[in-house]
């Protein structure tokens, strides 16, 4: 039985936004944002972790923290942009959550995140073709999650009543 709730999706899809609405009306849920653990782990800003030590040790951070957190129960989780095109992530996130996607158009991420400067992927040639194209490169993993959810035009709490209602949760 898949006790956790596992969000993925492009940066800006609102998985944060829709992670705090989700705990607020499940009590008995832990909510974990996992950029925000690497962050308190490593008192510096994933940015900064980019910056100073590249990508691949970010993604071993971030792997370590997605294992510490899926192994917990009831948990709402969300994860990384870019955490589920990592095979064994993918693993055990589909093994012990239900991962859910949360799908927005490249317009709309850049329409939420365009004034946010702390986006590693995006400090080169921020545009709606350049989120397109990161988000072509990930669709087929992206596709392997259990639910997708379209979050064009609703608000997080639209969202996270989606997630419930499809997952069969009172909340």
């Amino acid at each position: 039985m898949k006790s956790n709730i596992l969000l993925i999706g492009m940066m800006g899809s609102g998985k944060t936004t829709t992670g705090e609405e989700l705990r607020k009306v499940l009590p008995d849920f832990h909510y974990a944002d996992i950029d925000s653990e690497i962050e308190k782990s490593t008192q510096k800003k994933i940015s900064e972790i980019f910056l100073r030590h590249g990508e691949p040790f970010f993604r071993m951070l971030e792997s370590e923290k997605i294992k510490k957190f899926c192994k917990e129960q009831n948990y709402i989780i969300s994860a990384g942009g870019g955490a589920f095109e990592n095979e064994e992530n993918r693993k055990i996130m589909l093994e012990t959550s239900n991962v859910i996607y949360l799908k927005a158009t490249p317009e709309g991420i850049y329409e939420r995140i365009k004034l946010e400067n702390h986006r590693p992927l995006l400090k080169k040639n921020f545009s709606v073709e350049k989120i397109a194209s990161i988000m072509k490169l990930r669709e087929k993993n992206y596709q392997k999650a259990d639910i997708t959810i379209d979050t064009t035009g609703k608000t997080p709490y639209d969202v996270a009543q989606e997630i419930l209602g499809v997952l069969k949760i009172n909340g």
